[in-house]
């Protein structure tokens, strides 16, 4: 059987040791180094050529996006899969506009971490391309429609897929994202998803929400002449004047 060569980037002591022990004592992977700053883990990844790197985010020298960033304008070589460890859920959204396969929000379990390294080796096996078009990182944010949001729910990290987002709405310096009667906060603000978003699909009807449009019963004017928005799901939105006259006017 061939072993997954994987490299440990991690500047915490003891969560490196933990790692590097998990790691030895999965059979279908091989450690191939371990490193304590980003700087370092750069450099060891273009040496080692792992197939899977485990990654914290915040790290001395260099952070593990900037390590990504820094691989991704180099196309001399084939790129890693990457899981990111991580103890902040706010660079879920970057996370996954780099196509990390998977997202490990400290402290998690073991159990946890075996899920993580067997989607990453299955992922391979198949064929599935776990890391495509990786370059796009280094391309300015925005230039890439949203196609996945990563989203935690009940201690795990999952990919949304955007088509499956009904509506969401502003919360001060969160996003509550609403998908299959599920509510999911995500520490981004409205404001970056609306320029992400495909424009034919998804409508902002007033400042704090936005709607998929396959998602809507019917919308139908108030008392105000301001339109209000009916979701399937039984939401109701009011949309601002200002949408309510384009409405209006798309209507004729």
């Amino acid at each position: 059987m061939t072993r997954c060569r994987t490299l440990i980037a991690e500047d915490e002591p003891l969560a490196r040791e933990g790692l590097a022990e998990w790691v030895r004592a999965m059979p279908q992977l091989e450690l191939a180094e371990v490193c304590g700053d980003g700087t370092a883990a750069l450099a060891a990844i273009r040496a080692e050529r792992p197939a899977l790197v485990l990654m914290d985010i915040q790290m001395p020298g260099m952070t593990g996006l900037q390590v990504l960033r820094s691989l991704a304008a180099d196309r001399s070589q084939p790129l890693p899969a990457v899981i990111f460890t991580t103890a902040f859920d706010e660079h879920a959204l970057t996370a996954f506009e780099l196509h990390a396969v998977d997202y490990l929000l400290k402290p998690f379990a073991h159990e946890r971490f075996v899920e993580a390294v067997e989607h990453a080796l299955a992922a391979g096996r198949t064929g599935e391309h776990v890391l495509p078009a990786l370059e796009a990182a280094a391309l300015p944010v925005g230039t890439e429609p949203l196609t996945r949001v990563l989203v935690r729910d009940q201690g795990k990290i999952f990919p949304l897929h955007v088509d499956a987002i009904e509506h969401m709405r502003s919360d001060t310096k969160y996003t509550a994202l609403v998908s299959r009667g599920k509510t999911f906060l995500v520490r981004v603000p409205i404001a970056s998803f609306e320029r992400r978003l495909d424009p034919s699909r998804f409508l902002k009807v007033n400042r704090a929400c936005i709607v998929n449009l396959d998602f809507v019963e019917a919308m139908a004017p108030d008392e105000s002449s301001q339109f209000v928005v009916q979701m399937r799901d039984g939401t109701r939105v009011t949309a601002s004047r200002e949408v309510s006259r384009q409405l209006r006017a798309d209507s004729l």
